[in-house]
């Protein structure tokens, strides 16, 4: 049983680290991300008009599980990482990033949050409502929705590369940091 995809019954909820091993993160990440795809799934095809419910704050509750999986890994990661857990790195990062791609290049999905958005001076929502749906809908426009089909898809393959290449900085950052040895 992986104690990634479990719920945590720890004082506080903290991550049961003594239970993780670096061979549950992948499949960890790898059912997050399907958890999160059909919660998104959900969303766009839910026949009702968008609200600011059953849109905004579905789209802001969903991915919970794969947040928690990827606050715990690359946090570990950039402070306390082997060869293993970079290797995971390398293999798990494309695949976040075609997610969230997935979510941010959706049309259907954009639709929905935009005609929620579009209506907003009559929601009667909030400062923090308000706030979030202007910062998911600012989100979706700067990350792509509005570009076309070759434009987004020439975006993706950007988004793959830096990914990867960031990932690589960062543990090329780290190695020299650890390599660094002051002699007096």
């Amino acid at each position: 049983m992986n104690p990634l995809l479990q719920k945590f019954d720890t004082p506080y909820g903290t991550a049961p680290f003594s239970k993780i091993t670096n061979e549950h993160y992948k499949p960890a990440f790898e059912k997050a991300i399907a958890l999160a795809k059909e919660e998104v799934d959900a969303i766009v095809l839910n026949t009702e008009a968008p609200t600011f419910l059953n849109t905004t704050v579905a789209l802001e509750n969903s991915g919970d599980l794969l947040g928690r999986i990827s606050s715990i890994f690359f946090n570990l990661n950039s402070a306390e990482t082997n060869d293993e857990m970079q290797q995971i790195a390398q293999e798990v990062s494309p695949l976040l990033s075609e997610f969230s791609n997935d979510i941010r290049l959706n049309e259907d999905l954009f639709k929905k949050v935009k005609a929620v958005y579009d209506q907003k001076d009559s929601l009667n929502l909030n400062g923090e409502e308000m706030m979030l749906l202007e910062k998911q809908y600012k989100g979706f426009s700067r990350n792509g929705a509005n570009l076309n089909d070759e434009d987004k898809a020439t975006l993706r393959e950007i988004d793959t590369k830096l990914s990867k290449l960031s990932l690589t900085f960062g543990e090329n950052a780290l190695a020299e940091t650890n390599a660094f040895e002051l002699h007096i």
